[in-house]
């Protein structure tokens, strides 16, 4: 089987849990793992603290926490080869986006515990099930 394995992080707990089935699995199948969030606004903002400036850029603060999950995963997944990723947009869409761009054989999303209707499944996890180019797995996250 060819592609990739992609998971979406938020920088949650629930999210690392469904990261680290990801990184299993891609350890399993011998293949990559891509470890992607997502920014919905391409906001920079430059914030003043004493004599230090900083440039916070919203991308990559995404990229950043990707990254640090990715950081992570290494630790316990040594053999697999871990990408973090950002990309703008709404999280589902975000990972069906680079799902198909890349050919990705699963995507990897966690069901976080919200209320009302979509405490069934997340609405990421609903539109990543409902529209994914691949096969999708929903980690059981929720407690």
């Amino acid at each position: 089987m060819a592609g990739n394995v992609i998971v979406g992080v938020d920088g949650s707990d629930t999210a690392f849990k469904a990261a680290s089935r990801a990184a299993e699995l891609a350890e399993s199948l011998d293949t990559e793992l891509v470890v992607l969030s997502a920014h919905i606004t391409g906001n920079t903002e430059v914030v003043t603290i004493g004599s230090d400036t900083y440039v916070l850029d919203d991308a990559e603060r995404a990229l950043a926490m990707a990254e640090q999950v990715a950081t992570r995963l290494r630790g316990v997944h040594p053999a697999v080869k871990i990408r973090p990723a950002a990309g703008r947009g709404k999280p589902g869409d975000v990972l069906i986006e680079e799902a198909q761009r890349n050919g990705a054989q699963l995507l990897v999303v966690g069901n976080v515990g919200i209320k009302g209707l979509g405490r069934v499944l997340g609405s990421v996890a609903w539109s990543v099930v409902h529209n994914a180019p691949c096969d999708v797995l929903v980690v059981k996250t929720a407690r």
